[in-house]
């Protein structure tokens, strides 16, 4: 097949399968029917976090356990592996909380050490439940709890402010760095408020191409996971945003592009279709630059669109449909319990009954209600 002819998201579904292929061949033989079975339940990349961490434990086996000290990984059997023990998974757990890629950086968050131990569980299951494993002791050992973090939005004054200060950005900008943000200013607005316009994720933002959008319709087509056609719309500031960045920006270098990146919408200053990594850093960039109190990413931006479209609708139902998620019991958790504390604020402001004293609206300070004290 003729990969000029590919879409973006096929390309880098053969990118993955190809990376998949490369770790396996660094693990044991049986590990690819594992890998086999999950085909049908898991994308490509999601396939490939699950080979890098068998992988780091593998490692783990031929640096910590005795009787498989410095053998190839690859020839780790699957009766050396009956030979685990709980304790053993405890150490492991114990050794991820230390384990440092080759860049001697700490690779690992309590989110990381859960999901790898996931992994671990999942991978260990299979085999047991085949009766190809006798034992599974992964099961005797308690998963990590994640303790949950607070969700971090954008307000709506936020937002405001947000992209006021990068559109005049360039005012307190000189030298190289003005011309740099003059070159990138339309693409770098158009980015921001798409993802802050519809909520689509960053990797669905790289993926489109040009012919994705219809501004008759108000609409793009994005590629959701599990690889769904998805039409999501959009309101007048963006399709704004993004007419000023084709018009002015994409059409006076598209003749300079890469070939095959020609179809995408946005391109890197590589004259090539953007990454995920460099939407991140834009984001990065602006937000420390004028939000230096919170830490805004691309994902924050997807949050903040569900956030504001909740609190307008009142409706989780259509919130999850629009961030393209199944899972309603998620989208309530991280937007429903949110709301909560509005209502809470809001119900201690109400009064039943007015009380003497408390004439022509006055502040509460003011009226008898101040000298009781709830117990």
């Amino acid at each position: 097949m003729d990969k000029k002819r590919l879409t973006y998201y096929e390309q880098k579904e053969i990118a993955y399968v190809e990376q998949l292929q490369s770790i396996l061949e660094e693990l044991p033989s049986y590990a690819k029917d594992y890998f086999k079975e999950k085909e049908a339940s898991t994308n490509a990349r999601t396939r490939i976090s699950y080979a890098y961490d068998l992988r780091i434990f593998f490692q783990f086996l031929c640096e910590k356990i005795p009787y498989l000290l410095k053998k190839d990984i690859k020839k780790i059997s699957i009766q050396d592996l009956e030979l685990l023990t709980s304790r053993d998974i405890k150490q492991y757990q114990e050794y991820l909380k230390f384990y440092r890629s080759k860049t001697r950086k700490p690779v690992n968050s309590a989110v990381g050490i859960a999901r790898k131990m996931s992994s671990l569980r999942s991978f260990f299951n299979y085999f047991f439940k085949r009766e190809i494993l006798k034992s599974n002791p992964v099961l005797q050992v308690d998963m990590p709890k994640i303790q949950e973090k607070k969700v971090t939005n954008l307000k709506p004054d936020e937002i405001v402010d947000l992209l006021d200060r990068i559109e005049s950005y360039g005012n307190i900008l000189s030298g190289q760095k003005k011309v740099y943000y003059e070159k990138t200013k339309l693409r770098d607005l158009a980015i921001i408020t798409l993802l802050l316009g519809t909520g689509i994720r960053v990797s669905e933002c790289v993926g489109l191409d040009l012919e994705d959008l219809n501004f008759k319709r108000y609409s793009l087509k994005v590629t959701r996971k599990g690889e769904q056609k998805m039409t999501v719309y959009f309101g007048e500031e963006v399709a704004l945003a993004l007419q000023n960045y084709i018009e002015n920006c994409r059409t006076k270098i598209i003749s300079s592009v890469l070939k095959g990146h020609e179809t995408a919408l946005f391109f890197s200053t590589q004259k090539k279709r953007i990454s995920v990594h460099a939407v991140e850093n834009i984001v990065e960039k602006y937000s420390k630059e004028f939000l230096p109190n919170k830490k805004i990413t691309p994902h924050k931006l997807r949050s903040s669109y569900g956030m504001n479209l909740y609190q307008k609708t009142g409706d989780i139902y259509l919130v999850a449909d629009a961030l393209g998620q199944t899972d309603i019991y998620r989208t309530k958790k991280n937007y429903v319990n949110l709301k909560e504390e509005q209502r809470r604020q809001a119900a201690s402001t109400m009064r039943l009954r007015d009380h003497k004293g408390c004439e022509n609206n006055e502040p509460e300070s003011s009226c008898n209600r101040s000298k009781r004290t709830i117990r």
